[in-house]
């Protein structure tokens, strides 16, 4: 049982330590207002997948990937500044991506608006 909490809370700590450092320390203005929504890590703890996304949506696919090779890029000194905080013999090696859920959401929400509003009724939320 302990075995399963550990990647749980190794993920925990790598959330809270690069938004930490996304909010503090990086000084690239395509990392600034990044938020990590989730990161993913395997059973053996030895790759992370980090899920990013900025705080006002980016609908061109061009931003996103920006993003994402803004902050794959700094990704080996993320990984340096982790390994002392997690306190493990090997540090995770870190992949960012665009998390796109929120995205998603907002598309929905518009389209279930614009019908709404071709319906002649306003949306009920």
């Amino acid at each position: 049982m302990n075995e399963s909490r550990r990647p749980r809370r190794v993920a925990e700590t790598i959330r809270k330590h690069i938004a930490e450092v996304f909010a503090r320390e990086l000084f690239d203005p395509r990392l600034t207002g990044l938020m990590v929504t989730r990161v993913e890590i395997g059973a053996d703890l030895s790759a992370a997948k980090v899920h990013i996304r900025p705080l006002v949506a980016a609908t061109n696919p061009a931003a996103r990937s920006a993003i994402e090779n803004a902050a794959n890029r700094v990704a080996p000194m993320l990984r340096r500044g982790l390994g002392a905080e997690l306190g493990i013999k090997k540090t995770p090696a870190l992949t960012f991506v665009y998390d796109g859920g929120q995205d998603a959401i907002d598309r929905v929400e518009e389209l279930l608006g614009e019908i709404a509003r071709e319906g002649g009724s306003t949306p009920s939320k």
